[in-house]
């Protein structure tokens, strides 16, 4: 798979709204986008809204918001019809989600929590890290909030506790910066966007070094409430996910975001997100 290079990549906080230029008199397809996945690099987010555009032969608007519960409250209160979430929110909502395609990367629709520090830090797991200074990306984010307070708990302890204290960077990439630079000793963040960057910005990479790595657990999914599953545009939106793979412009989609594709899925895939949330309890 090529990995074309672009300046900025996954992450990112702000607003952004975009319109697909009118293929068709078809509905709008109105997609929440999660600043975890997409940073305001224009190329990303256009080559994506192009090729579900084109696939899907309709208007498409895209939706950004700094944080996964923004993102989950426009989806639940009707105001876009699918986002691209993370398991955690879309298990924490189960009763009114329902998953649309799950992306797939490096063979398989599953992903990894890294737990980094700096690259000249001798700390050789979670237990070294007592006292200092952890950046988290977002309290909904489960593989940068959810598998390290889960990890903690299951050791008998507790964020607030274990370290002095905790930030919030609301972006993956924004957490491997904090402890690249030294303003955090330690951070959560997806495995699958530090190998991104691994690729496309090392120097950045370089300063930090993966100490931990959880389980293999369900890659953040695409959903739209189970209300509107069969809605026409988010049927559409389905077909032209499971598609991109088909067509030029969607193979270059995926290039430009390090995934293979995307595909189905069942509830069974987020069952160790699900057995992290009964542990880490109210």
């Amino acid at each position: 798979m090529t990995h074309p290079m672009t300046r900025r990549f996954l992450i990112g906080a702000g607003t952004a709204a975009l319109i697909a230029r009118p293929a068709r008199a078809q509905p709008v397809l109105r997609l929440g986008l999660t600043p975890v996945f997409l940073d305001n690099d224009a190329v990303v987010i256009e080559g994506l809204r192009r090729a579900l555009a084109s696939g899907m032969n309709r208007e498409i608007e895209l939706f950004q918001r700094r944080t996964y519960q923004e993102v989950t409250g426009l989806l639940l209160d009707r105001t876009i019809d699918a986002a691209w979430l993370c398991g955690y929110p879309y298990l924490q909502h189960a009763d009114a989600l329902e998953l649309v395609a799950v992306p797939v990367w490096r063979g398989g629709p599953r992903y990894q929590s890294y737990l980094i520090v700096g690259a000249d830090d001798p700390a050789t797991g979670l237990s070294d890290l007592r006292g200092g200074l952890h950046a988290f990306s977002d309290p909904d984010s489960n593989s940068g909030y959810l598998v390290t307070a889960t990890d903690l708990r299951r050791l008998g302890d507790r964020v607030e506790t274990f370290f002095s204290r905790s930030v919030f960077t609301f972006g993956h990439r924004n957490v491997v910066r904090a402890v690249a630079d030294g303003l955090v000793r330690s951070g959560s963040v997806d495995g699958y966007v530090w190998e991104a960057l691994a690729v496309i910005e090392p120097a950045l990479t370089e300063r930090t070094r993966v100490v931990a790595r959880s389980e293999w657990l369900g890659f953040p999914p695409v959903c739209a409430r189970r209300d509107n599953l069969a809605s026409e545009p988010v049927r559409a939106l389905q077909d032209a996910l499971l598609g991109l793979v088909e067509r030029a412009d969607g193979r270059q989609a995926l290039a430009a975001l390090h995934l293979d594709g995307f595909q189905r899925a069942t509830d069974d895939l987020y069952d160790g997100i699900a057995d992290r949330m009964r542990d880490l309890g109210p």
